[in-house]
């Protein structure tokens, strides 16, 4: 790994465990979608530090799934977290936008049970990225 790329994906693995950090404050003060929206955003940027890790340039998107799948490209264990990655897409929108549900609010939509869920699938990816950095 270059040293700049080293660099890149510590700062994005650094970032991660804060936002996961928040994710499980925000959980304990009851305020479960955006614990579940912040679960989402710590697996996002550890998946982009793994990217970083293998020399990407850059990595884009939202797509926890589609970040994790190209890096399993390099890192064939990673796609055991497929279904953890695609579970944490699927609260991208709706946790933090009235229109992205049916009715009602992000607030009242998501509960102590969801959050529990989503901050021990963004620990999973938090794991297996330090593993796969090294």
């Amino acid at each position: 790994m270059k040293p700049d790329a080293s660099a890149e994906a510590a700062r994005w693995l650094a970032q991660a465990d804060r936002d996961l950090a928040a994710a499980r404050d925000l959980a304990r003060s009851d305020h479960f979608n955006v614990a579940c929206f912040q679960a989402q955003q710590a697996a996002e940027k550890a998946s982009k530090a793994v990217l970083y890790a293998l020399g990407a340039e850059d990595a884009f998107g939202h797509s926890v799934r589609e970040l994790l799948r190209a890096a399993a490209a390099s890192v064939p264990a990673l796609t055991r977290l497929d279904d953890a990655a695609m579970r944490l897409d699927r609260l991208y929108i709706p946790t933090r936008y009235p229109n992205g549900l049916p009715g009602g609010i992000p607030a009242d939509a998501f509960s102590a049970e969801d959050a529990r869920e989503a901050i021990s699938h963004a620990e999973a990816i938090l794991a297996a990225a330090r593993t796969s950095i090294g």
